[in-house]
């Protein structure tokens, strides 16, 4: 009986030693056909993207192949006439799957990361084409865009329209410039110079995306403009209620002061009729409201109430929509210092809960919620502030622009041109994209 079960157990071992040498056999070949495919892959890239974009992928073509031939070097010795023990022959069968695997899934890896730059280049006659109809379609927005920026500037003062009063302007030379830097990568194209002919496509591309993100940052303002003054005739009512119930409490020195800072904030409203900026009175107005519902609220007792919670969040949620809009319109001209405080402002608002809070944890998160309000404030001044530093007096030193030369009639400055590109052309492309 032992016989028996002895003669089972190595029929299964042989039978799984069988089973290893096939999935080897099949792993090597795999592998290696990967490598030719890759290889293939890897030269059509190098010739559209150029050494510096493929380098990844070719360090890991040559890293594959060195542990590959280690690969079929154990293979070679499984079937050479020199008798080998089964443990050996398992061995070096594990070995060659192992490498096998990893060698695919290290090109698998590379590939995928160099696959869109891969992919846009294949579709560059159907992306110029799209940049060229794009340019025509936002271009019949631009007399629309004027429209609204002249309509709010008459009811809305220059700091609350500092965030899109040029934007129509810019809007033009970003589609201009878009259109023409399409017809370099054609160009480039044509010459054989396929890396830069793909730089100048991706400068194309994302101007065109600046554009349409200023075009509609302009009827967005538009629609937070009025949300803005709608909210703050609530506020504005509110607090007078609110001032007039305090009178009528018990009053700490605490809430005397939010109701004289309360007080000051309503009186400092501009008058009706006036050119205004609502959201920084709504958030002046909602901040010395706030301020006198907490002095009011610890006087009671000593928990802040939900809705004090609410009212923070839901400021510092406004705060970081016109940071947002207004960094994303306009990302190549925005330093660190507003970055950072907008990162910031972004993670201490996503840390926030979504329900209600408990009575034991309000103050720490009004205390959060009305910090990420504080950051995002300060990165939209900084933007802004960014903005008109970078901001040139013209596209082109001839008033509207149009102008591609170099010196003084060039394209209004590095700035401008740093804004748009993002850093994207190099070398000798900034020569062809600034020749007419």
């Amino acid at each position: 009986m032992a016989g028996f079960w002895g003669k089972r157990k190595r029929e299964e071992q042989d039978a799984a030693d069988a089973d290893l040498a096939r999935r080897a056999e099949l792993a090597i070949v795999a592998a290696d056909e990967r490598v030719r495919l890759t290889s293939d892959e890897l030269d059509f890239a190098r010739a559209e993207l150029g050494d510096k974009a493929t380098e990844d992928l070719a360090a890991a073509l040559d890293s594959v192949r060195t542990h590959l031939a280690e690969a079929f070097q154990l293979h070679q010795l499984n079937h050479d006439e020199i008798p080998d023990t089964k443990e050996e022959l398992r061995t070096r069968n594990a070995r060659v799957i192992q490498l096998s695997q990893w060698a695919e899934d290290l090109l698998e890896e590379r590939t995928q990361v160099l696959q869109p730059k891969i992919d846009a280049v294949r579709r560059a006659p159907e992306t110029l084409a799209r940049v060229r109809a794009d340019r025509e379609r936002l271009q019949e927005r631009i007399p629309n865009a004027r429209d609204v920026v002249e309509r709010l500037s008459r009811r809305y003062s220059d700091s609350a329209l500092a965030q899109i009063g040029g934007n129509p302007e810019e809007i033009e030379q970003l589609l201009d410039f878009a259109v023409h830097t399409a017809s370099v990568s054609e160009r480039r194209r044509e010459a054989g110079q396929r890396e830069q002919a793909s730089v100048a496509l991706e400068a194309a591309t994302e101007a065109v995306r600046r554009a349409e993100s200023l075009l509609d940052a302009v009827d967005t303002f538009e629609i937070e403009a009025l949300r803005a003054e709608s909210t703050l005739a609530a506020v504005v009512d509110d607090s007078r209620n609110d001032l007039v119930e305090a009178r009528r409490e018990a009053q700490t020195p605490a809430v005397i002061a939010a109701m004289s800072t309360l007080q000051g904030a309503l009186s400092a409203l501009p008058a009706s009729g006036s050119r205004n900026d609502p959201f920084a009175a709504l958030s002046s107005l909602r901040q010395a409201n706030a301020d006198l519902d907490q002095a009011r609220e610890r006087a009671a007792r000593p928990v802040l109430s939900q809705q004090q919670v609410d009212h923070a969040i839901d400021d510092a949620d406004r705060q970081l929509a016109v940071a947002r809009g207004l960094i994303t319109g306009h990302r190549g001209w925005i330093g660190a210092d507003a970055r950072t405080r907008f990162v910031e402002a972004e993670r201490l608002r996503a840390g926030l809960p979504l329900g209600p809070v408990a009575e034991d944890d309000r103050e720490t998160v009004l205390a959060t919620a009305r910090r990420a309000g504080a950051l995002a404030s300060e990165s939209l001044q900084i933007a802004q502030r960014d903005i008109e530093q970078s901001r040139p007096d013209d596209w082109g030193g001839n008033g509207r622009g149009g102008g591609y030369g170099r010196g003084g009639g060039g394209m209004g400055g590095g700035n401008m041109v740093g804004g748009m590109l993002g850093g994207l052309v190099i070398g000798s492309l900034l020569g062809d994209i600034f020749d007419g």
